[in-house]
């Protein structure tokens, strides 16, 4: 009986390795390609043009949130809107936010874009809601609103 039993688990764990490791290889593809992707977006233009532009657009109607993931991990919400007040179609912005701490030094600095590539332009008069997810703010964060500044425009 347990020559029967030791021919049984051979197959079975051979089969259980061959999944664990077509998951570990699908998750390290998955992660490769999501990295090149991050790496071919590239950072937008900011020439004089794009900094007498930034005096006309307003980040109106910011919150700060925070909850926990289904990981129990807390991730940090950023939201508000963006108005355009110039009479120029905003194609794509890079907004740099910094989180501080008590004693008002960076604990994280991050580049992020309101929308994606493939979202209408924001044109003049207009304003468009944004969300903006972090998952890993240290601790020592003064729970106060990111520092926010544009640090990339595209205009049509």
């Amino acid at each position: 009986m347990k020559s029967e039993q030791k021919l049984s688990f051979a197959p079975s764990f051979l089969t259980g390795a061959a999944v664990v490791l077509l998951l570990f290889l699908g998750v390290y593809l998955v992660t490769k390609y999501a990295q090149e992707e991050a790496v071919k977006e590239e950072q937008l233009p900011l020439t004089e043009v794009e900094k007498a532009y930034i005096s006309r657009i307003e980040f109106a109607k910011r919150k700060v949130s925070r909850a926990a993931n289904f990981l129990n991990q807390e991730v940090t919400f950023v939201f508000g809107n963006v108005v355009n007040h110039g009479p120029r179609a905003i194609r794509q912005m890079e907004l740099t936010l910094e989180f501080r701490d008590a004693f008002g030094q960076v604990v994280l600095r991050d580049v992020r874009r309101p929308w994606t590539s493939q979202a209408a332009p924001l044109t003049g008069g207009q304003s468009r809601e944004f969300q903006l997810t972090f998952e890993h703010v240290p601790a020592s964060w003064n729970q106060a609103h990111p520092g926010l500044r544009i640090t990339g425009l595209l205009l049509e």
